[in-house]
C-alpha cells in the first residue's frame, strides 16, 4: 500500500513538474527531491520532529518552507513537501523520492539496468554497452555496474523484466542445454 501512494504523490508531482511552464527542469526537481529526503532522514531530530504529532502543523510547515528557502529549492518542491507533512507522509518521502526518480526517467526517455561483469569495465567498455542496450530497446541507458567475480568473463545485464546475458558461464549453459536436447 505504501508503494502506491508513494508513487501516486512522486505522479502528482511530475505531473506539475512536466506542465508547460512549470519553470523547473525535471531532473533539477530530482535533485531537490533528493537533497530533500536526504536531509530529513539524515537528521534525526528533524525527522522526529516532522514525525512527532507533539509539534504542530504550522510549526512543521514553517521548518519546511525555512530550509527550502535556505536551500533555494523551486516553489513546486517546497509546496509539495509542505503538501507531504501535512498529509503526515513524512515516513514515505524516501521512497516518493525514488519513484520520482522512476517515473521522470519514464518520461524522459530513460531505462534503469543492472549491469554486472567479472571485472571493472573500463569507460569506453560501459559507454559501449549502454549504447548496445539503447539502441536495442529505443532508450537511453542509466546504468548501475558491479562486479560479480562468479561470472568468469562477460557481462549480465538485467532491465526491467530482461536480463541480457553475454557471460561465459551463460554461453557454457546454453550450450550445454543444445547438447542435452539433442541426445
Amino acid at each position: 500500500m505504501v508503494g502506491a501512494v508513494s508513487r501516486h504523490y512522486a505522479g502528482a508531482l511530475a505531473d506539475a513538474v512536466f506542465a508547460p511552464n512549470s519553470g523547473l527542469q525535471p531532473k533539477q526537481a530530482v535533485g531537490q527531491l533528493k537533497t530533500a529526503a536526504e536531509l530529513i532522514a539524515g537528521s534525526k531530530d528533524l525527522e522526529r520532529a516532522l514525525l512527532s504529532p507533539a509539534v504542530t502543523r504550522s510549526r512543521k510547515q514553517a521548518v519546511i518552507t525555512r530550509l527550502a528557502d535556505e536551500l533555494g529549492f523551486h516553489r513546486l518542491i517546497r509546496n509539495f513537501l509542505l503538501v507531504v507533512i501535512s498529509h503526515r507522509r513524512t515516513g514515505d518521502l524516501k521512497e516518493i523520492e525514488k519513484n520520482f526518480d522512476l517515473i521522470v526517467d519514464e518520461r524522459t526517455g530513460w531505462i534503469r539496468a543492472e549491469i554486472a561483469s567479472a571485472r571493472e569495465l573500463a569507460p569506453g567498455q560501459r559507454q559501449q554497452i549502454e549504447e548496445t542496450l539503447g539502441s536495442k530497446l529505443g532508450k537511453f541507458i542509466r546504468a548501475e555496474y558491479k562486479v560479480d567475480p562468479a561470472l568468469i568473463g562477460g557481462v549480465r545485464a538485467r532491465v526491467a523484466s530482461r536480463e541480457y546475458d553475454a557471460t561465459i558461464r551463460g554461453k557454457m549453459d546454453s550450450l550445454r542445454q543444445r547438447l542435452v536436447a539433442h541426445l
